[in-house]
């Protein structure tokens, strides 16, 4: 194992704790006996809530550090990131500060939430840019978000982050990587490759969280939360 590798490995550790202590993970058993529906209309015993990560510069300092890393290692032709509003932006800010890759973000279009709203709110948006920031000829760009469940919300910002690139035409820019905390393992994986993305994601929660979060949970908080995601 390299050193590299090591410290990946110490930092997602790390993280993942965080973000289980300080409560940006809440559970059916621990915090709310109903659980959660997702925005997808599926129930789940734990939800995870990573915008507030800003709120703990301790642990947003390790996430720019670990997806920086990452990004190098698994992406290193990307030259510019994108902070998908508006969980994104402080990682992605937190990524380019560590990293020395600027970084710019998406504008948050209220009441969209598929591709083909998307593609809807484009046609009537007006003047205003679908994205701030700098970016040129030749870019390569990844976005950067807290986490990922089947895809759909990064293919809408994509979406709108392909026609700002269209509206300053600009030419030989590509938006093909993704970069997240927290991959919730229910389809992204799989989606990204259908759609010919590349999803980097610092955390799998069925891989790497389980077995993470197997010291700090209660039994029967760890199994309920395993049965679930194992059985997706």
């Amino acid at each position: 194992m390299t050193d590299t590798t090591a410290l990946l490995k110490q930092l997602q550790t790390d993280i993942m704790k965080d973000i289980y202590n300080k409560r940006m993970i809440l559970t059916s058993v621990r915090d709310k006996p109903e659980g959660w529906t997702l925005h997808s209309g599926k129930w789940s015993p734990f939800y995870i809530q990573l915008r507030e990560i800003c709120s703990h510069p301790d642990t947003l300092a390790k996430v720019g550090k670990a997806l920086s890393i990452l990004i190098k290692e698994q992406a290193p032709r990307i030259n510019r990131l994108v902070g998908v509003a508006f969980a994104g932006v402080p990682i992605a800010t937190a990524v380019s500060l560590e990293s020395g890759i600027p970084a710019c973000h998406t504008r948050k279009i209220l009441g969209v939430r598929t591709e083909e709203e998307m593609t809807q709110a484009i046609s009537s948006y007006g003047q205003h840019s679908f994205l701030e920031g700098a970016i040129d000829d030749g870019d390569a760009l990844c976005l950067v978000d807290d986490l990922v469940t089947g895809m759909e919300s990064k293919v809408v910002a994509r979406t709108q982050v392909l026609a700002e690139i269209e509206k300053r035409g600009l030419s030989d820019v590509v938006c093909d990587d993704i970069a997240v905390i927290v991959d919730r393992h229910q389809g992204a994986g799989e989606r990204a490759q259908a759609l010919n993305l590349r999803l980097h994601s610092l955390i799998d929660i069925v891989d790497d969280g389980l077995d993470i979060l197997k010291d700090l949970m209660s039994s029967e908080e760890h199994s309920i939360v395993s049965n679930y995601l194992i059985g997706m």
